[in-house]
């Protein structure tokens, strides 16, 4: 007969241990061991994990002697979706969509299930949250009608599985894993063990059967997947849903992927009929105002692969109490408290009796030093109460000393800036040689070594 036993497992890394630890000695982070029961099966039983198997054999093979297909990627229609996965959705994948309870995780990837089953794929929807009859309520609010799309209401693995090898369907949503559990072990469903044992049963399915899968996974309240790290760590691709279920704007955003670049990010806006894709970055990201206000600044920062161009933001008032505050939004705030720093030092400007609030329009996260100049140019147009002449791109990493930086990409940020439109440009004396070949109508980029060469383009 199967034994059972207690252990405590980390609930980052996964780490067990036979007691209970205020540290954990793999990844050295406090508070992070639940108890949980494992149930050790005899010797002579076979492993759940050789049931589906098509063979009893699994013989390695030489690397030349493996055959690819040339449409080893699926596109889905939907661009945005498509470029994050870098350039679609890779064949026997394991993908994770992980985002608060409503932001629109489930809507999305039932309007992905719809584009793939117009293509004739066959895709299985396993929900562990909803009965077939609300998915069907809400697949008829997203006009979505498809003979190729499966609903399944099931949360015991062993009945997936069997629902899987009898439907064999190209494509598999699980929604969500936390849900999902293993009849075998002893825990609830959502824990540790169960995760782990349901995740790795997946990755099976997934590469030795080949289906793609997608994984839906709730985020706990500090922004991460609910659940054991490794998690994260055995998918293929990990996809955060980011912004505010109160605006109409989501950002999904690339966080790890093996068959493409990371930090691609994907703007959706949530509609009646839907996630759409926001095709006009710039209109989201930037005020409709043709002109320059005080304590505001442009910038361009790297999401990925593109160039943004980036609205920045600030507000300085007197301060009410004994202690001033510093509020940043989208910024690092080491960053920006470094910027405050070197004003005070090198600008000369009584920051210590002012309240200073920074933040980025349109939800969007920088950490990225490039826009340095800008946060720091904000802050004081803000102070002053003074606006650049005309909209400008503020670009340059600031020393601790207050010298302007040179810039990565500097000629690809110029470039799709001067696209959406802008022509005027402050950027490090040190890119110079870097912009030496670039020309365009209209064209002008001011060079700065300092900050303090910042007051004479402000009015």
């Amino acid at each position: 007969m199967a034994k059972s036993k207690t252990v405590y497992s980390c609930t980052e890394c996964g780490f067990q241990t036979s007691r209970w630890l205020g540290q954990c000695p793999e990844c050295k982070n406090w508070n992070t061991f639940v108890e949980e029961t494992v149930v050790t099966e005899k010797k002579n039983s076979r492993s759940r994990t050789n049931k589906l198997h098509s063979s009893s054999e699994n013989l390695a093979v030489g690397l030349d002697d493996v055959q690819v297909s040339r449409e080893h990627r699926t596109k889905t229609g939907i661009e945005e979706f498509d470029r994050i996965l870098g350039g679609g959705i890779f064949q026997d994948s394991l993908i994770l969509i992980g985002g608060e309870p409503g932001i629109g995780k489930s809507t999305l990837i039932l309007q992905i299930a719809d584009r793939l089953s117009k293509k004739g794929k066959k895709v299985l929807y396993i929900s562990g949250e909803e009965s077939p009859g609300q998915l069907k309520d809400r697949s008829n609010r997203l006009g979505i009608k498809s003979s190729e799309i499966f609903l399944l209401s099931e949360i015991e693995m062993k009945k997936i599985e069997s629902a899987i090898t009898t439907i064999d369907p190209s494509f598999i949503i699980i929604d969500s894993i936390q849900t999902i559990y293993f009849e075998e072990l002893e825990s609830i469903p959502g824990s540790v063990s169960q995760i782990r044992e349901t995740t790795a049963r997946l990755m099976y399915i997934a590469k030795n059967l080949g289906k793609t899968i997608f994984i839906i996974g709730h985020i706990t309240k500090g922004g991460i997947i609910a659940g054991p790290r490794i998690l994260e760590h055995m998918v293929d691709t990990v996809l955060y849903f980011e912004g505010d279920r109160d605006n109409y704007f989501r950002l999904l955003r690339s966080i790890k992927n093996r068959f493409g670049t990371t930090n691609e990010i994907g703007i959706f806006e949530m509609t009646g009929n839907g996630l759409e894709e926001v095709k006009d970055i710039s209109g989201v990201l930037i005020s409709d105002s043709e002109n320059s206000l005080p304590g505001v600044a442009l910038s361009s920062a790297f999401e990925g692969s593109r160039a943004l161009v980036m609205e920045i933001q600030s507000l300085v008032s007197p301060t009410s109490f004994g202690m001033p505050r510093r509020l940043s939004t989208g910024i690092d705030f080491n960053r920006f408290t470094l910027m405050i720093a070197i004003i005070e030092k090198k600008l000369h400007l009584p920051l210590q009796t002012m309240d200073v609030f920074i933040n980025i329009t349109g939800g969007i996260k920088v950490i990225e030093p490039a826009v340095d100049l800008a946060v720091l140019t904000a802050i004081v147009s803000a102070f002053k109460d003074q606006a650049f002449p005309e909209p400008t791109i503020v670009l340059g990493e600031v020393g601790l000393n207050g010298e302007i930086r040179p810039v990565s990409r500097i000629e690809d940020r110029v470039k799709a800036a001067h696209r959406q439109g802008y022509n005027n440009f402050i950027v490090p004396l040190r890119n110079k040689k870097s912009l030496g070949n670039l020309k365009g109508e209209n064209l002008k980029i001011n060079y700065v070594k300092y900050v303090s060469h910042i007051f004479q383009h402000l009015k």
